[in-house]
C-alpha cells in the first residue's frame, strides 16, 4: 500500500480560519487590556501577577515558580516586578531557605488593587467574551483550546492546575 504525500501547507480555507482566530483574539485581547488599564490602573501584566500571587499560599510565590506559572522568562519577571514594587503592589524578599532564591508576596495594597481590577475586569470578560458565545459554542471552544495547548505542550501541567481550580482569568 502506497502513502500519499501528507499535506504541509494550510488550505485556503484553513487560513481563513487562522487569520480569523488571531484577529479576533488580539482585538479581543485589546479590548480587555485598555478596559483594564482604565478601570483600575493595572496593565495585564500587572493582572497575571496579581492572580498567580492571590491564588498562591499565604499570597507568596518563589520568583522562579511565579515566572512558570505565568509563562514568563525570568529577566522579564524581575523588571516588572521591580516596577510593581515601586508602586507597592509585591515586595520582593530573599528565601529563608535558600540564598538564591527570592520569594514574591503580595502587599495588602496589591491584594487591594486586584480586587478592586478584578470585579470590572470579569464584568468585561463577560460582556465581551462570555456574553458574545451560546453554551455549546463555549464548550467546543473550551474543547479546540485544550486541544490546542495538549498539542503545543503536551507536558504542560500548568493547564491542568488551572482546569483543576476552574481559574483561568
Amino acid at each position: 500500500m502506497t502513502q500519499g504525500k501528507r499535506r504541509t501547507m494550510p488550505t485556503r480555507e484553513e487560513l481563513r480560519i487562522w487569520r480569523n482566530y488571531i484577529e479576533t483574539t488580539e482585538t479581543l485581547r485589546t479590548r480587555l487590556e485598555g478596559r483594564l488599564q482604565s478601570e483600575s490602573s493595572l496593565s495585564s501584566a500587572d493582572y497575571r501577577v496579581l492572580l498567580a500571587l492571590s491564588e498562591a499560599d499565604d499570597r507568596t510565590l518563589r520568583s522562579s515558580e511565579l515566572a512558570e506559572r505565568i509563562g514568563w522568562q525570568r529577566s522579564r519577571l524581575s523588571h516588572h516586578l521591580a516596577r510593581m514594587e515601586k508602586r507597592g503592589l509585591v515586595r520582593r524578599a530573599p528565601c529563608p531557605d535558600d540564598v538564591h532564591g527570592i520569594d514574591v508576596h503580595l502587599t495588602d495594597l496589591g491584594a487591594e488593587s486586584f480586587r478592586h481590577g478584578s470585579v470590572p475586569h470579569l464584568r468585561d470578560v463577560y460582556e465581551l467574551f462570555v456574553d458574545a458565545l451560546t453554551p455549546e459554542q463555549l464548550a467546543g471552544l473550551d474543547e479546540a483550546t485544550t486541544a490546542l495547548r495538549r498539542h503545543l505542550d503536551p507536558d504542560d501541567t500548568g493547564l491542568a492546575r488551572r482546569r483543576e481550580t476552574g481559574r483561568n482569568s
